[in-house]
């Protein structure tokens, strides 16, 4: 995947708006996160704690929670090796969570 795949799949969702920079784009329902581009080859994604593990643990090279995200719903996504079908099942638990 690339960020514009990302970004391309975060805007087929109803509500999501594009917002953030050129260079790091990042995409919003009602004002809170869903999904931030980091770098060219990372999204960080809002998701539940509890839904993160299951992430974690159904796709270990495609996720990781680097220390500074530990307290956070948050996680990183490395697009140069997660499945698609991984990414977007998370883009949409942080919307499920975000649109509320």
């Amino acid at each position: 995947m690339t960020p514009d795949d990302v970004g391309r799949y975060a805007e087929s969702l109803p509500e999501v708006k594009r917002k953030g920079t050129d260079a790091r784009p990042a995409w919003y329902v009602h004002d809170r996160l869903v999904v931030r581009v980091h770098d060219q080859d990372t999204v960080v994604i809002r998701v539940p704690l509890g839904e993160r593990e299951r992430l974690l643990e159904t796709y270990p090279d495609a996720f990781g929670v680097p220390p500074r995200m530990e307290a956070h719903h948050k996680v990183e996504a490395y697009l140069d090796r997660a499945p698609a079908v991984a990414v977007h099942a998370a883009i949409d638990l942080a919307w499920e969570m975000q649109r509320r």
